[in-house]
């Protein structure tokens, strides 16, 4: 097929920043009626504060198609590198990750 559609691509810019990523450890997902809020927080060992490192808002829509991606992903992951063991299937690891606890 030579003559191929271009109209429904679209070029994606990444810039060397947003390319580094941010690393996050814990997320909390909240919802209303009309969008659903990803925060992305890091979380230290022993820190009892941590800031959200990044908010990503979505519609219903977007947020289920993110899921279902996500669910994809995470199926081909598992079939390439074995089962992925969550918090609750693990034990000895408390999510202060082994550090001391602060203290004011």
């Amino acid at each position: 097929m030579e003559n191929q559609n271009n109209e429904n691509q679209i070029n994606i810019e990444l810039s060397e920043e947003i390319a580094e990523g941010i690393f996050s450890n814990l997320a909390i997902i909240t919802h209303s009626n009309t969008e659903f809020v990803l925060d992305f927080i890091r979380v230290m060992p022993g820190v009892p504060k941590a800031k959200v490192k990044s908010r990503i808002i979505l519609t219903p829509e977007h947020a289920k198609r993110l899921m279902l991606a996500m669910q994809d992903n995470i199926e081909k992951f598992e079939a390439q590198n074995g089962r992925i063991k969550t918090q609750e299937e693990t034990t000895g690891f408390p999510m202060n990750f082994g550090g001391p606890t602060a203290q004011a």
